[in-house]
């Protein structure tokens, strides 16, 4: 894309600002390569990713479930600039220094951590868990090379076993060395010989301090004197040794060191396509979150590109970052700007000075090429065209070096758009036709707007010139908007009207700044009667237009109020319709309760043998269900009957909705959408991760009462809902009594969630606890039958139980 205008639009300081969000050195890498482009597939791929970003941190900002696929807020803010090291790994040979391999393992670690946490989001953020899966499998070479260097780059004492026994030798010489000097010390502590009783160093050997003069006293060596020349450093006879042992010692910790750096070098450098691909990657995730991060904070929208055969440009409630940024600074309101042109491709403002006509000609450029440069723009909606170029003449550029005057320099840059300008430009005229004769200034303005019209290059320009104002008004694919005014304050409001010119209050404006009042009417006295009309013309125009945009204002508060009010009374009606379907609801369930007790009174009268009884539990079991069946039957009916209830839907599942299960008898209320293809419900005291597969029936949502409770009958919750995912229960490692009481907790909790058939782990072991589950498996009265698993589901380790259908 040629953006030729980029510095005129401030797309360097748009950049900076951006980049106060960025963290690491990658990503400020990545940000200094972020350009305009023209791309439309590429632009929408990152958009798509900035939104999800954006999501992401909303949701990592609020509340939300702890544990697994849990939006954690990612950190860039430290992470160190790794990149010329791993790029050393490539060449054979190079070694590493211990802070640039602390440095970069901290990194990759980093990544990793970066990695796993936006993978485990995948179901909610799949573009960034794909962004996220090009850093590299680096888990197992950072646990080989975990701990052994340190964060000032030395190496541990545990880095291996030789250096390791290394560093204790050379502990053990150093202390042997201090005990041989502090003897000598002593020796010498009262002849005179010693400048001060302590060791020191002196080219990495210990000596001490004797004074000038007395080195003929003491059998050493001397390794210097201070600066005065009364002390000279000696290293005594006895310990020479001793040095030199340690000498040796430093010389090969210093070699095993560096076979080291070498080895953990190598084994990095095995692995080094993948770094540098998770350097590359951390930097774009950490540009991707700083946009994202900018986008919240101005309250950004993703823009949308408009399709070749319906361009538009579309601006609603834009506003300009960096006008926005200072203004925050000083705690003022930003005044945001919309206008929409399709069929119109011109839009010539007009309006008084320091209203605000620049900066809505900086605002649509500046956006523009944020929209092009993958960053979410500051505005409440933004559609663009895929522009091929931003083309601009803001400001004076007159130049003194080369002889251009104000107008030589506006007709100089006004001229070079015209020869780059094509159908696919964006052009940005500020004050076209000034710094001349307002008649041909007006005159070259209107044809220069005209030959920008023939080539239908969306247009916005600036102008004070009564021509151009006049061309606007009576010319097809033309738009006039003006910027507003107050008459009371003599202020302007910023606040771009459509339709209609605007008047340049330029006398009012100087009254305002302070002019004196009889130079003003002295200027007023000097224009022409033409000029006076006009003048009242545009002022009366703009107030009619600012009364028409006061009365449609108004009329839209009314229409709202209107649509709260039929709300209301919608609300209103379906609540009463609402509590007479309760009250249907209270009496069918007491006529349920009542034919279910009369049918267990008269099932207990029946003959008490053995095998009557068997039948009546049998029958007892059969009325259970048809009332089940019964209430089942009378809900669905209930709900259809409710204000604007239809059929029951199939596969629209939405959260709040009731839906039918595989293998479930209750009806399962969905909690939310897991991902594509599985939600999680709750049936009964049971929560549940399901397949979409396993729904048979979907109902739509029902507001419904819960009964109300019989006198001297009160409810005690049985607190949190238990989550049974998978339908098991692992009793490995319990004592029999322990797990014996789990066992009859879960099987009451399955036949409250209507659950079919469970299966409870537990191992091999001596064989205690299968035993002492299965007999209490075949005498509870929930269990229909059990049996050993499946090899697949844990063979004998574990049992199925199938639960008794009531």
């Amino acid at each position: 894309m040629i953006h030729t205008s980029a510095g005129l639009l401030e797309f360097e300081a748009l950049r900076a600002l951006v980049g106060r969000y960025v963290g690491s050195p990658m990503g400020k890498g990545e940000l200094g390569k972020v350009e305009p482009h023209t791309n439309r597939e590429q632009l929408e791929r990152v958009h798509r990713l900035n939104a999800e970003a954006m999501e992401y941190l909303k949701t990592a900002s609020g509340p939300q479930t702890a544990g697994r696929g849990s939006a954690v807020r990612l950190r860039f803010g430290d992470l160190p600039d790794s990149l010329e090291p791993a790029v050393k790994l490539r060449i054979e040979g190079a070694v590493l220094e211990g802070k640039e391999i602390f440095e970069l393992l901290s990194l990759l670690d980093r990544a990793s951590e970066t990695r796993a946490i936006l993978e485990s989001c995948a179901s909610r953020f799949p573009l960034l868990a794909a962004r996220a899966a090009g850093i590299g499998e680096l888990r197992a070479v950072l646990h080989e090379l975990a701990n052994k260097v340190l964060p000032d780059g030395s190496l541990a004492d545990t880095a291996s076993v030789a250096l390791n026994r290394i560093r204790r030798g050379i502990e053990k010489q150093r202390q042997q060395i201090q005990d041989s000097l502090e003897r000598f010390l002593r020796a010498h502590r009262t002849d005179g010989v010693l400048q001060e009783d302590f060791v020191t160093l002196r080219n990495d050997r210990f000596v001490v301090p004797i004074v000038a003069g007395q080195q003929g006293r003491v059998n050493g060596v001397i390794h210097g004197s201070s600066g005065s020349g009364h002390t000279l450093f000696v290293e005594p006879l006895d310990t020479i040794d001793l040095n030199n042992q340690l000498v040796r010692l430093t010389e090969e910790e210093l070699r095993e060191v560096f076979r080291i750096l070498r080895e953990m070098t190598d084994k990095l450098r095995v692995h080094a396509p993948a770094i540098l691909a998770s350097i590359q990657v951390m930097g774009e995730l950490d540009l991707l979150f700083a946009k994202a991060q900018f986008a919240v904070d101005f309250d950004c929208v993703i823009p949308r590109f408009a399709a070749a055969d319906s361009v538009e440009l579309r601006l609603e409630a834009a506003r300009h970052p960096l006008l926005e940024d200072v203004l925050r600074r000083q705690r003022k309101p930003i005044v945001p700007i919309s206008f929409a042109l399709a069929e119109n491709r011109i839009l010539l403002l007009s309006g008084p000075n320091t209203g605000g006509k620049t900066v809505t000609l900086k605002t649509c450029g500046l956006l523009a090429l944020m929209a092009q440069s993958g960053i979410p723009v500051p505005a409440r909606e933004a559609v663009f065209p895929v522009f091929d170029q931003v083309l601009a003449d803001l400001g004076d550029n007159q130049s003194i070096a080369e002889s251009l005057s104000s107008f030589s320099s506006h007709i100089r840059r006004v001229k070079e758009i015209l020869e780059q300008v094509t159908p696919e430009s964006l052009v940005l005229l500020d004050e076209l036709g000034r710094a001349t004769d307002p008649e041909e200034g007006g005159a070259l303005g209107v044809a220069i707007v005209d030959l920008l019209r023939s080539w239908k290059a969306f247009t916005l320009a600036s102008t004070h010139l009564l021509a151009l104002k006049v061309y606007g008004g009576s010319h097809d694919r033309v738009l006039n908007g003006s910027m507003g005014f107050d008459h009371d304050t003599l202020e302007p409001t910023y606040r771009l009207r459509l339709g209609a010119p605007g008047e340049s209050a330029g006398l009012a404006i100087a009254s305002r700044l302070g002019m004196s009042t009889d130079l003003i009417a002295k200027a007023r006295e000097a224009m022409t009667h033409r000029e006076r009309d006009l003048a009242d013309f545009l002022e009366q125009l703009q107030q009619k237009v600012n009364a028409l945009q006061t009365e449609r204002e108004q009329l839209e508060a009314q229409r709202l109020a209107l649509e709260a009010r039929e709300k209301a009374l919608a609300s209103e009606w379906a609540q009463r319709e609402s509590a007479k379907l309760r009250e249907l609801e209270k009496k069918c369930e007491a006529l349920a309760q009542a034919f279910e007790e009369s049918s267990r009174q008269t099932i207990e009268g029946i003959i008490q043998t053995a095998q009557q009884r068997k039948s009546a539990e049998q029958a007892q079991r059969k009325v259970s269900k048809t009332v089940r069946e019964f209430r089942e039957e009378l809900q669905t009916t209930l709900a259809a009957a409710k204000p604007g209830a239809g059929p029951p839907l199939r596969l629209q599942i939405e959260e709040g909705c009731r839906v039918r299960l595989k293998n479930v008898r209750e009806l399962a209320r969905v909690k939310r959408k897991i991902g594509p293809d599985r939600i999680e419900v709750e049936a009964g005291f049971m929560k549940l991760q399901v397949s979409v597969d396993d729904v048979l029936e979907v109902f739509p949502e029902g507001a419904s009462s819960p009964a109300k409770l019989p006198q001297n009958v009160s409810f005690h919750s049985a607190g949190p809902r238990w989550d049974v995912s998978y339908r098991e229960l692992n009793l490995i490692g319990k004592r029999a009594e322990e797990a014996l009481e789990e066992v009859d907790k879960f099987l009451d909790q399955a036949v409250m969630a209507g659950v079919n058939r469970v299966r409870i782990v537990h191992g091999h072991g001596m064989g205690v606890l299968k035993k002492a589950v299965h007999e209490m498996l075949s005498k509870h009265p929930h269990v229909a039958t059990h049996y050993a698993a499946t090899p697949a589901e844990g063979g004998t380790g574990a049992t199925i139980a199938e639960i008794r259908e009531e």
